[in-house]
């Protein structure tokens, strides 16, 4: 197959979305830039047109039209001139990057019909027919030649540059998403996301938190977004590392009256054969030529000897034996935990640089949920919100309110505008497609980038994460009261690490013993005992519509498909 340059087209907004990143959306678990990417993965070089992305791989060329938002022709324009001169008869691909579902079979279909066909440029039909000039294979010397003879770039149809000699090529996977309902039916064809898959999505692709300098202690559930660096080495000076005696020389020694305390006075320095009585944690003084513990040896009057068979060890630590200054104590990317807080005291570290930790809003929806006060027919006691908190908080995310938001048109409208004084909604309910789960609908309204649309998961199959235009995450869970709380502690730690680029944390993982019984179709959570053997028994049902099933079990195991008794599967702690 001939093999081609490629311009792909991300000029970024699109006037009948709302102005959204068009390129950026996701469908089927990676945008349509990358869809477009992919699609050239085969071509020696390629262009992309449009803002800047720091997330495209380097071997990408980026350049922007003059001026931005100039339109196709320009975009062409910049495109073929990163790409610089090349010989006549080399093929360019162009592509707009607003067709989720193009493939590099059908660019490279486009490339073969362009060298059969003797065209000057092939384009793709969709499946009603329509020409598609922005999914085409130019003669780069047409190409090039149509462009120079047009007397200004800006705003010019794609048709000012299309030659007489054309071919037309039907390809599916072609449509482009120029409106939401657009997108909405593209989401509707693809397949929902694996867990895995949605896991690395939100990894990857949620915009960052900003980096602030905060007090180490009171920056609990942040990640560091730069290494800690030890301030002061550890020990800040030679220290005894037992209770027992200074000592200079190899023995016996003569015992001074005085001793060194852990935080005291130091001993003046010892003298060839001398020893001094000294604490854990004491000054070692100078001249000192060992740490001897007191069990190995004997004090008689004021003569310290050895005892016999006992090892020669030196019980000191010396100075700088655990870091020195300036050395690393903790890598960028880990959690602000008890255990850091205490490591940056004792490197003298008091402020680092960190994201976070996550604010969240909770927004309980349905009109059927009461919180306090008598039920009303048809209602139901919220059994999820009050338990949220604490389960947010196992997963690093501060709940700073909570909202409940009744069923209506509109109503999701307000709290997504108002989002932006957080940094992640989290939303029991409306994530369905019944007459009352309004979120999808409320999202695209809002010009939001959809990460995860649906899962491959049981319970917790219509879940969505999605990312509005102020940078707040959401994460949406179901209805049900296990339900959310499957999806939250399976997502939950996915969306920090987003948010905040936490380094991943290691799954706990164990056999499953009866995993044959449990497993079905797709991956499956459900609730856990442990065994003595080691691993897990898992509950072959659980009720979705409150907690019962959560009772003097465990955690909950995520059972893939297929999986077979004694196969390892991840298991997820539930808070005491």
């Amino acid at each position: 197959m001939t093999t081609a340059d490629a311009i792909v087209l991300a000029g970024g907004r699109a006037t009948r979305m709302g102005g959204v990143d068009k390129p950026g959306i996701v469908v089927g678990g990676r945008s349509m830039l990358e869809a477009a990417v992919a699609a050239t993965a085969a071509c020696p070089r390629t262009v992309v047109v449009g803002p800047h992305r720091p997330d495209l791989p380097a071997e990408i060329r980026q350049v922007q039209e003059v001026p931005a938002g100039a339109g196709p022709v320009a975009a062409i324009a910049a495109g073929l001139a990163a790409l610089g001169p090349g010989s006549a008869a080399d093929p360019v691909v162009t592509l707009a990057a607003d067709m989720p579902f193009l493939t590099g079979t059908a660019v490279g279909e486009l490339i073969d019909h362009l060298d059969r066909s003797g065209a000057d440029a092939v384009f793709a039909a969709d499946e009603t027919g329509r020409p598609q000039y922005l999914v085409g294979v130019w003669r780069r010397n047409v190409l090039v030649d149509a462009v120079a003879a047009l007397p200004s770039l800006v705003n010019q149809p794609m048709k000012a540059l299309v030659p007489a000699r054309t071919a037309l090529l039907p390809l599916s996977g072609v449509a482009d998403c120029d409106t939401a309902d657009d997108v909405r039916r593209a989401r509707a064809r693809t397949a929902p996301l694996s867990l895995d898959e949605a896991r690395n999505m939100l990894r990857r692709k949620l915009s960052r938190l900003p980096v602030r300098k905060a007090a180490v202690r009171s920056a609990r559930g942040a990640a560091l977004a730069r290494p800690l660096t030890a301030a002061d080495a550890l020990p800040r000076f030679d220290v005894s590392a037992m209770d027992g005696y200074a000592v200079s020389g190899d023995g016996p020694w003569q015992v001074r009256h005085d001793i060194g305390f852990a935080g005291g006075e130091r001993p003046a320095g010892l003298l060839a054969g001398e020893a001094v009585r000294i604490a854990t944690g004491a000054h070692v003084p100078d001249g000192a030529t060992a740490v001897v513990r007191d069990e190995f040896v004997r004090v008689q009057a004021t003569t310290l000897k050895r005892l016999p068979d006992t090892p020669i060890r030196d019980d000191r630590r010396r100075r700088g034996e655990d870091w020195e200054t300036g050395d690393v104590v903790a890598p960028a990317g880990t959690v602000v935990s008890a255990a850091l807080i205490s490591v940056a005291a004792s490197a003298e570290v008091g402020t680092a640089l960190v994201r976070g930790p996550v604010r969240a809003r909770i927004v309980m929806t349905g009109d059927e949920i009461r919180s306090d006060g008598p039920l009303h027919p048809g209602q139901t006691r919220d059994s999820i919100g009050p338990v949220l908190p604490e389960l947010l908080a196992r997963c690093g995310i501060t709940v700073v309110d909570r909202v409940h938001l009744r069923d209506t048109a509109t109503g999701f409208d307000e709290v997504l505008t108002a989002g932006g004084d957080c940094d992640l909604l989290v939303v029991v309910g409306a994530t369905g497609g019944g007459a009352a789960d309004q979120l999808r609908d409320a999202l695209d309204r809002a010009g939001a980038r959809t990460l995860v649309h649906r899962l491959r998961l049981r319970p917790g199959g219509s879940s969505v994460v999605a990312e509005l235009a102020s940078g707040t995450a959401l994460l949406g869970l179901p209805g049900n009261p296990f339900a959310a709380v499957a999806t939250l502690l399976t997502l939950a730690p996915a969306v920090v690490a987003g948010l905040t680029e936490a380094a991943e944390s290691r799954p706990i993982v164990g056999p499953l013993r009866n995993a044959a019984t449990v497993a079905d179709s797709a991956t499956r959570i459900t609730t856990a005992r442990a065994v003595p053997e080691g691993g897990w028994i898992a509950d072959a049902g659980v009720r979705t519509n409150h907690l019962a099933g959560l009772l003097d079990r465990d955690g909950l195991v995520i059972v893939p498909p297929g999986a077979a008794d004694g196969d390892p599967v991840e298991f997820l702690p539930l808070p005491s």
